[in-house]
C-alpha cells in the first residue's frame, strides 16, 4: 500500500489541540524537525507530548514550549530548556517524568498491546508515588502502564512508500518504539525511495506500524552540546 503524502501539511492533517502525540528523539538527535516547525504554524494547543526531552529553548519541542501549545510533557531528561524549566517552576507545564527505561519500555509496550509491567526503576522515589508494588525474588517492583498516542511522528534516514524505514546510527533511539505506538504514525525521512527498494534485512520499523510517510524539506540537525578537543 502506497502511504507516500506531498508534503508535511498533508502528513499532519487531523491533528488536533488536545491530543497526545509521540515525538521520537534523544536530545537533537533523530528529531521529526519539519513535523514540529510545522505543528508550531498550525497553532494546535492544549497538547500532551510523550518525548525523551523537550529540545532547547529555539529549537525542536523548545519551539512549541515558546508558543504555550504543550499542555503537558511526559519525558525523561528536560535539563537544556530553560523555557521548559520557567512554566514547571511556575506550574503553567505539567511534567511526568518518567526514568528512561521505562520510558522507553512503556512506548514499546503500547505499541506490542501489553496494558503494564513490572520494574524496579524508580521504587522508593517519587516515581512510585500511588503505583502498585510487587515483589519478585525478594525485589519490589513498581507497576507501569503502556504508553500509547493519537499520532506519533518519527523520524528516519531512509524510507520507502510502504513506510518501511532505516534508522541512522543513534538517531535511531525512541523512534522505533514510538512507531509501533501511535494510532496514526507519520514518518519524515530524508530519503525516499520506491517500494522493493530496501534491503528486507535492514529495515528497522515495518511499514504495516506507519500510516503516512514524506520527504522532508529541510535537515538543520542541530548539535545539542558541542565539545572539541583542543589542540596540543
Amino acid at each position: 500500500m502506497r502511504k507516500t503524502v506531498d508534503n508535511v501539511e498533508k502528513a499532519c492533517e487531523g491533528i488536533e489541540s488536545g491530543m497526545t502525540l509521540m515525538l521520537g528523539g534523544f536530545g537533537l538527535c533523530g528529531i521529526p524537525e519539519n513535523s514540529i516547525a510545522h505543528l508550531v504554524e498550525m497553532g494546535v494547543k492544549d497538547l500532551t507530548c510523550i518525548s525523551n526531552n523537550a529540545g532547547v529553548d529555539d529549537f525542536g519541542l523548545g519551539l512549541l514550549l515558546q508558543k504555550k501549545q504543550i499542555k503537558k510533557m511526559i519525558s525523561s531528561y528536560v535539563g537544556e530548556n530553560d523555557e521548559f524549566e520557567r512554566q514547571m517552576l511556575s506550574g503553567e507545564l505539567e511534567v511526568d517524568l518518567i526514568p528512561q527505561g521505562s520510558l522507553a519500555e512503556r512506548c514499546r509496550a503500547g505499541g506490542n498491546g501489553i496494558p503494564a509491567f513490572y520494574t524496579p526503576a524508580g521504587y522508593g522515589t517519587e516515581v512510585a508515588e500511588g503505583k502498585e508494588v510487587r515483589d519478585f525474588d525478594g525485589k519490589p517492583h513498581i507497576l507501569e502502564t503502556a504508553l500509547t498516542a493519537d499520532y506519533a511522528i518519527v523520524k528516519a534516514w531512509k524510507g520507502d512508500t510502504e513506510g518501511n524505514l532505516i534508522y541512522k546510527g543513534t538517531a535511531r533511539n525512541f523512534n522505533p518504539v514510538m512507531a509501533m505506538a501511535g494510532k496514526t504514525t507519520i514518518a519524515e525521512v530524508e530519503i525516499l525511495v520506491e517500494a522493493g527498494e530496501l534491503d528486507p534485512n535492514e529495515i528497522h520499523t515495518p511499514g504495516i506500524f506507519v500510516q503516512r510517510i514524506f520527504k522532508g524539506e529541510k535537515f538543520e540537525k542541530r548539535i545539542e552540546q558541542l565539545t572539541v578537543r583542543k589542540k596540543a
